[in-house]
């Protein structure tokens, strides 16, 4: 795992990781607010449950614009260099998706937690 922070560039990675942070602290709250039955006495409370996508979309756009500057990067250096072996290519294009895996993984994950949130709240309800 710390391999993987480290190969992905720490600047995009260490993002990454804090938006995953702030979209599970966002979860817990609001999963101890429909806990405590709170949720029900709140107005608009589903739109603003969807914070946790929100997020999460706004990660996985974080991870593709980490790819793309170090595709640009990247580019940048071969333009410059002589003669590239292809597997220095492969190596530098899988370097580079990194970011953009990590950033999907944490946009599925703020979706499964919605997904869960949103399910527990209309349960909530209807009991």
């Amino acid at each position: 795992m710390k391999d993987w922070f480290l190969m992905g560039g720490t600047l995009f990675m260490s993002i990454l990781t804090i938006l995953l942070v702030v979209i599970v602290a966002v979860a817990v709250y609001f999963a101890v607010t429909v806990a405590n039955g709170k949720a029900s006495q709140k107005q608009n409370f589903t739109h603003r449950l969807k914070y946790v996508k929100s997020i999460g979309l706004f990660t996985m756009i974080t991870g593709i614009l980490g790819q793309l500057i170090g595709l640009f990067i990247a580019f940048t250096a071969i333009e410059g260099a002589e003669d590239i072996s292809p597997s220095i290519i492969a190596g530098g294009l899988k370097v580079s998706m990194i970011t953009s895996l990590t950033g999907i993984i944490i946009y599925l994950i703020s979706i499964v937690l919605w997904f869960l949130l949103d399910l527990w709240y209309h349960k909530k309800l209807t009991s």
